[in-house]
C-alpha cells in the first residue's frame, strides 16, 4: 500500500507540466530512467500476485520516495536559481537515487522470473486477512434470530420474491459490511409465506477467493437433500462443466429460491448466472452484495440498499441480545444503554460485538456500563477477527489505486463531514490520482471516479447530497475509520497524532494528522513530510501578542512560527483548521511544493503567495472585513480553487497598457467582491465554474455597475452570498447561459415579473434559491410563456409573497419545492400536483394553509394512484 502510494506520488510530480524543460542533457535522461523504473513498479504493484514481491514493498516505498525528495529538491533550487555551476547542473544526487531504483527493479525482475505462476497470499503482517468460504462470524449471524429493524426491509424483500412476476427475477440486496445483509437474506430465507411459496431452496456462499467447482457442488448439496430422486453419485469426480448441467437439470421443473450470499464482482457472476434456467414459473435469485455496481450489473432495476439501524432499533438489539428477548432490563441502565447503541452508529455487527462484551463480561452495573461507553473504540479494536476483520475485506478487495484514497478518510476526526471539492482537491494535491496515457479526462474526473467507486462500494458514505443526486459531503463511519488508522499506521502511510511521542519513536512517516494537542510534536515529525492536517490548536510555544478569545486562540507572525513552518520544505498539504493568525505567516510563502493551503488569519494575503507556483487550491479564513489580493495572485497559473472568507477585491489583471495575464485554469472563486466584477477581470479567467460574489455592504450610493457575465461560457454555480443588498438586482447581471445553480440572497427592490422573464432565458438552469429577497409586490404572477423548462429545485426562503399563481406548464422538470419562512404565502398553486417530475415539496415555518394547500395536493395526487409526490412538513405552530 505504502509502495504504491509512493509511486504514484513520484509519477504525478514527474508529470508536472515542463519539469523536462528545466534539466538538460544528462539529467533529462535520468529523469527518463526514474519515469520508466516508476511505471515498472506501478504495472507490478497493480497486476503481480507475488508474496515475494510483496516483501520489497518496503525496499520500493523507501527508495521511490527518496527519488521524489531530490526531484523535489532540484526541480526548488532550479527555480530559486541554486543549483547551477558554471552553467552544468549538478547531477550526482539524481545518479544516486536512478542506482537505488535501478537495483530494486533487477530485484523485483528477478523474483517475478523465478516465481511468475505463484498464487497471491495476503502478507502474513497484513491486519485483515482474506476472507474464506465460512465466516465464523457471518456463520454466527446465520444462527441468530434476535434482528430488530428490519421488518421493513422483509416486507420489501417479500414482495419481490413472491411478486406476480413469471420470468427469473434476480432481486439484490446491498449495503456495507456488518449491517445485515446475511441476515435479512436468513430471514427471507426461513420466512414461512416463502417457504410455502417456492419449491426448492438453495443457498450459496460465495468468496473472494471464488472457486466455481465448490460453488457448483454446494449447489448440489443442498438440492439432494431436498429431492429424493436425485442420484448422489460422487460429485467430486466430475468436471465443471458436467456439474454445471446436473445444476440446471434440477432447477428446470421446481419454483426455486437461490440466494447468492456475499458476492463481490461482476466476473463472478457472470460465472454463476448461467447455472439458473429461466422457465417462466416465478423462480428467484437472492444476491448480497457489499458492491452496489456489482447488484446493478446483476440485475439492472434498483437494488435493496440497507440502510444503517436508527437509535431506537440501536437500543433494542443491544438490549436483546444483553438481557434476552424474554427478560427485561434494570430501568436504571436504559439512558446509558442508549448512548452505548447511539456509539455503534447503527451497524448492527458492532452492536452484536458490543453486546457480547456486556453480556458476558461485564457487570450488569450503571458503573461498569458508563465505562463501556467511554472505551468503546478500545473495546472494538480488541476484536479484531470480529469487527475489522469483515470490514476489512471490503478494504482488501480494493484495486490498489482506491486504497490510499479511502485510507485517507482517516485523515479527519470522527464524524467530520468533508464536503465532495475539498476531498477531490486533497487527493489530487496528495499526488494519489494520476490519469492514464492519452486518457483526455482531467484529475478532478477521474477523483470523481474514485470517490463514486468507494461510493458504490459502500466504504464511504454520502453525508449530503443534492436533489438530483450529486453528493456534497462525504463521511465515514466509525468503525471503518478505526480500521483506516490501523491500517495505516502499518503500512506507513500516514500517521494520527493522538498520543505523546517520544525521540525514540520519531515517525518514519509522511503524511501526519494532528487530531490532538501534544506538546512539541512537530519537533518529532521528520522534515521530509509532505501532508500536515491540523486539527488541533497548533502546539506553538509562545504567547499571542492579542489577547484570544476562549475558543479562538490567535497565534502572532514571529521567528517562532518561522521555525516550525520552515522544517517541512516538502509540504503539498497544509490544511489547519482551528488555529487563527493575526497576519498571514510569510514563511508559508516559501514552501515552494504546496499544493493545498487552508490557513485563517487576519489581514491581507501577501505580495509573496506568488512564489507558490504549485499551487492548486488557496482557502483563506480571514476576518470578515473587506481584503484586497495581491497583484501577483496574476502570475499563479496552476490555481483552480480560491476560497476566500471575506470579500475580496481583485486587481486588475493588467500589467501594462498592451499586457493583460490570466488564471486560465481557476475553476471557483468563492468571495470576489461587487467592485472587482470587470469585464477585464472575467475575460482573464476562462474557464470558472463556479463564482460567489460579495454584494456591497450598503445599498446607498453603490455605483452602478453591470455585471456582465456572458463571456464566462462554463459557468455551471453562481451565488450573490448573504448579508449584502441589492436595488434592482436582475438589472445589475447579465448571466451565461451555461448557468445550472444560482442562489441570490437579501436582493431587494425587485418585482417578480422579472424574476420570470429573467431566469426562464437560462435554458440550463436547474436549482434557483431565493433567500430572504424583499419584492416590490407581493404577488407572483406567471403566464403562459414564463417556462422553467430545465428546473428541477425551487428554493424560497424568507420570501415576503403573498400569492402565487402558476401551472404545471411554468415548471415541466420541477422535482423538488423547498419554502422556508414564507409566513404571508397564503397556498401552493394547486396545479403543481400535476408536474409528473414532482417528487417533494418541503414546507419550514410557513403559513397553516400553504401547509394545508401541500396537503390537499398530496392527498390529491394519492387518490389518483400517484405515490412518488411526499409532503414533508416542518412546523413551528402549536395545536
Amino acid at each position: 500500500m505504502g509502495a504504491y502510494t509512493a509511486v504514484i506520488s513520484l509519477l504525478q510530480t514527474l508529470d508536472q507540466p515542463n519539469i523536462s524543460e528545466l534539466f538538460h542533457d544528462y539529467s533529462t535522461e535520468m529523469l527518463d530512467s526514474l519515469r520508466a523504473t516508476a511505471e515498472y513498479f506501478q504495472d507490478v504493484l497493480e497486476n503481480t500476485s507475488n508474496e515475494k514481491i510483496k516483501s520489497l514493498e518496503e525496499d520500493i516505498r523507501v527508495v521511490v520516495s527518496e527519488a521524489e525528495d531530490v526531484v523535489e529538491m532540484k526541480v526548488s533550487e532550479i527555480i530559486k536559481g541554486e543549483s547551477w555551476t558554471f552553467g552544468i547542473l549538478q547531477h550526482h544526487d539524481m545518479l544516486s537515487v536512478v542506482e537505488k531504483m535501478d537495483t530494486t527493479k533487477k530485484q523485483v525482475m528477478e523474483i517475478l522470473s523465478h516465481d511468475a505462476d505463484q498464487i497471491l497470499e495476503l502478507t502474513t503482517d497484513s491486519l485483515i486477512g482474506a476472507s474464506s468460504m465460512s465466516d465464523p462470524m457471518l456463520s454466527d449471524h446465520l444462527k441468530d434470530d434476535i434482528v430488530q429493524g428490519l421488518d421493513g426491509d422483509l416486507e420489501i424483500i417479500d414482495k419481490r420474491l413472491r411478486g406476480p412476476t413469471s420470468y427469473l427475477d434476480i432481486v439484490a440486496i446491498s449495503g456495507m459490511g456488518g449491517i445485515g445483509k446475511t441476515t435479512l437474506a436468513k430471514k427471507a430465507y426461513d420466512h414461512l409465506p416463502i417457504r410455502y411459496h417456492f419449491d426448492i431452496f438453495v443457498w450459496l456462499t460465495i468468496s473472494q477467493e471464488f472457486q466455481y467447482k465448490n460453488v457448483l457442488l454446494e449447489a448440489l448439496h443442498c438440492i439432494s437433500k431436498q429431492r429424493v430422486n436425485v442420484n448422489t453419485k460422487d460429485y467430486v469426480k466430475m468436471n465443471d462443466s458436467e456439474l454445471a448441467d446436473l445444476v440446471q437439470k434440477s432447477l428446470k421443473g421446481p419454483r426455486y429460491l437461490v440466494v447468492v450470499d456475499d458476492i463481490w464482482s461482476r466476473d463472478v457472476w457472470d460465472s454463476i448466472s448461467q447455472i439458473f434456467p429461466n422457465r417462466n414459473n416465478g423462480s428467484r435469485v437472492l444476491l448480497t452484495t457489499r458492491e452496489t455496481d456489482v447488484a446493478i450489473y446483476a440485475n439492472t432495476s434498483s437494488p435493496h440498499k440497507m440502510n444503517l439501524l436508527d437509535l431506537d432499533n440501536s437500543w433494542k438489539l443491544l438490549r436483546d441480545k444483553v438481557f434476552g428477548l424474554e427478560h427485561d432490563h434494570p430501568p436504571e441502565l436504559e439512558e446509558i444503554g442508549k448512548t452505548i447503541a447511539g456509539k455503534c452508529q447503527g451497524l448492527p455487527l458492532i452492536i452484536s460485538v458490543i453486546a457480547g462484551h456486556l453480556s458476558k463480561t461485564v457487570p450488569k452495573t450503571l458503573e461498569s456500563w458508563k465505562y463501556v461507553a467511554q472505551t468503546l473504540s478500545e473495546i472494538i479494536a480488541s476484536h479484531p477477527n470480529k469487527c475489522l476483520g469483515v470490514l476489512g475485506l471490503s478494504y482488501h478487495h480494493l484495486p490498489n489505486r482506491l486504497k490510499p484514497c479511502f485510507l485517507s478518510m482517516g485523515d479527519f476526526p470522527e464524524d467530520f463531514q468533508v464536503e465532495t471539492w475539498r476531498l477531490i482537491q486533497l487527493w489530487i494535491a496528495e499526488g494519489f490520482i494520476r490519469t492514464s496515457s492519452g486518457s483526455r479526462e482531467s484529475l478532478e474526473e477521474v477523483a470523481e471516479h474514485y470517490l463514486e467507486d468507494l461510493i458504490s462500494r459502500n466504504l464511504i458514505m454520502a453525508r449530503k447530497k443534492r436533489f438530483n443526486g450529486e453528493v456534497k459531503a462525504c463521511g465515514i463511519h466509525d468503525l471503518l475509520r478505526e480500521f483506516c488508522l490501523i491500517e495505516a499506521e502499518m503500512t506507513k502511510f500516514m500517521h494520527v497524532v493522538r498520543t505523546p511521542l517520544s525521540p525514540a519513536q520519531k515517525p518514519n512517516f509522511r503524511r501526519f494528522s494532528i487530531q490532538k494537542y501534544i506538546e512539541d510534536a512537530y519537533k518529532l515529525l521528520p522534515p521530509v513530510a509532505r501532508s500536515m492536517y491540523c486539527f488541533s490548536n497548533l502546539d506553538l510555544p509562545f504567547k499571542p501578542r492579542i489577547k484570544p478569545l476562549p475558543i479562538l486562540p490567535i497565534y502572532r507572525h514571529d521567528p517562532i512560527i518561522h521555525g516550525f513552518f520552515s522544517c517541512f520544505n516538502h509540504l503539498r498539504v497544509l490544511a489547519i483548521f482551528p488555529t487563527w493568525f493575526d497576519s498571514f505567516p510569510l514563511v508559508i510563502t516559501k514552501l515552494f511544493h504546496l499544493r493545498y493551503l487552508q490557513v485563517r488569519c487576519f489581514g491581507n494575503i501577501p505580495e509573496s503567495i506568488s512564489e507558490l507556483l504549485n499551487l492548486r487550491t488557496l482557502i483563506c479564513d480571514a476576518d470578515p472585513m473587506d481584503k484586497t489580493l495581491p497583484r501577483n495572485i496574476w502570475m499563479m497559473k496552476n490555481l483552480r480553487y480560491i476560497h476566500l472568507r471575506a470579500a475580496s477585491y481583485l486587481p486588475s489583471p493588467r500589467i501594462d497598457k498592451n499586457l493583460v495575464t490570466g488564471i486560465p485554469n481557476l475553476e471557483e472563486f468563492l468571495g470576489l467582491c461587487y467592485s472587482s466584477c470587470t469585464n477585464e477581470v472575467f475575460s482573464s479567467l476562462p474557464n470558472l465554474k463556479r463564482l460567489t460574489i460579495h454584494g456591497p455592504s450598503w445599498v446607498d450610493n453603490v455605483p452602478y455597475l453591470l455585471l456582465d457575465m456572458s463571456n464566462l461560457r462554463k459557468l455551471e454555480a453562481f451565488k450573490l452570498s448573504r448579508h449584502y443588498c441589492f436595488k434592482n438586482p436582475m438589472k445589475r447581471f447579465v448571466f451565461p447561459t451555461s448557468l445550472r445553480r444560482l442562489t441570490l440572497t437579501s436582493c431587494i427592490m425587485f418585482i417578480w415579473e422579472e424574476i420570470s422573464s429573467t431566469f426562464t432565458m437560462l435554458p440550463n438552469l436547474e436549482e434557483l434559491k431565493l433567500k430572504q429577497c424583499g419584492a416590490d409586490d407581493d404577488v407572483w404572477i406567471m403566464s403562459d410563456k414564463d417556462i422553467f423548462k430545465s428546473l428541477k429545485l425551487l428554493l424560497l426562503s424568507g420570501i415576503y409573497l403573498k400569492r402565487w399563481e402558476a401551472s404545471s406548464d411554468n415548471f415541466p422538470n420541477l422535482k423538488c419545492l423547498v419554502l422556508k419562512n414564507c409566513e404571508d404565502l397564503q397556498e401552493i398553486p394547486t396545479d403543481f400536483g400535476e408536474i409528473c417530475t414532482l417528487e417533494s415539496i418541503e414546507l419550514h415555518n410557513c403559513s397553516t394553509t400553504s401547509e394545508d394547500s401541500a396537503r390537499s395536493i398530496e392527498q390529491e395526487q394519492e387518490d389518483m394512484g400517484n405515490n412518488i409526490l411526499k409532503v414533508y412538513i416542518h412546523s413551528s405552530h402549536t395545536d
